[in-house]
């Protein structure tokens, strides 16, 4: 991909087949994609094969696209091998544990990809913001995270961390589009609305955070969000290119003859509750 390529604007007053042609010509985002998930597909059948173990972490600001980065990378591969992992508010006994303690639970196994849909971080971003956690704990999570990720990453696993930044003016774009669309009113919550109003909090804490906590062993990779498109296609890149995978032959399976008709068999006319066609 050219790395000068801007994305344009299509003109809205020209002609629906002009906009597509000019914006096809310019940035063909299916055919790209499309073209990454069947390297995710490879990568895949090297992880069951090899017992590779990967972590990928995805971080950053609310509405800055994690999700739909997410479902790009995952829409096409086994559930079984690509795991998402978005763990919700701790309950009463996990506030009791170690904090790092129910993470290491969702750490991956060999043959396994593991996707932090936000992450052990949330101790120094959104806890740190709203009060969840003090100041003396977040700042002892800064202190000890490189050394966590240092011996998850000294056990074989491959870590990747990415944090999604969106600019004010974007960021407002979507939470507005999720106001007034029903389809998208549900990704809006009041976390959400908190991070908008506070948006100079939070960037003071994601500054200090991407700071203390970037290593040579687990560096932060930056994605601009602004284009969502553009920001799938360079992360997703970015992680096959992060990852010493190779294509492996597929074993095409002989499938054979299939069984004839039994001379005995009959057919069951009991009555069955069929879904009706409701297309005609």
């Amino acid at each position: 991909m050219d790395e000068n390529y801007e994305p344009r604007q299509a003109d809205e007053d020209a002609p629906r087949g002009a906009k597509e042609k000019k914006k096809k010509k310019s940035w063909d985002y299916e055919k790209e994609i499309g073209r990454l998930q069947v390297e995710l597909a490879h990568l895949q059948a090297w992880v069951k094969k090899s017992g590779a173990r990967i972590v990928v972490v995805f971080e950053g600001r609310d509405a800055a696209g994690k999700g739909g980065m997410i479902k790009r990378i995952t829409e096409r591969v086994s559930p079984r091998v690509f795991r998402v992992v978005a763990l919700p508010a701790p309950t009463d006994r996990e506030k009791s544990q170690i904090y790092m303690q129910r993470y290491i639970a969702h750490l991956p196994a060999a043959g396994e990809i593991v996707i932090f849909d936000r992450s052990w971080y949330n101790r120094a971003g959104v806890d740190r913001v709203m009060g969840f956690a003090s100041e003396k704990k977040a700042q002892r999570f800064l202190e000890l995270a490189p050394r966590f990720e240092a011996a998850i990453v000294e056990s074989g696993v491959i870590l990747l961390k990415y944090f999604l930044t969106v600019s004010e003016e974007e960021q407002e774009r979507r939470f507005r589009r999720r106001i007034d669309d029903p389809l998208r009113q549900w990704k809006l919550s009041p976390m959400d609305v908190e991070s908008y109003q506070r948006w100079w909090d939070y960037t003071r804490v994601y500054d200090e955070m991407l700071r203390m906590t970037d290593s040579n062993h687990a560096p932060w990779w930056i994605v601009p969000s602004d284009d969502k498109k553009r920001a799938r296609v360079n992360c997703i890149s970015h992680l096959l290119k992060s990852i010493p995978y190779e294509r492996l032959k597929f074993d095409e399976p002989d499938l054979g003859k299939r069984q004839k008709r039994p001379g005995d068999f009959v057919e069951d006319h009991s009555i069955r509750h069929v879904v009706p066609d409701m297309t005609t």
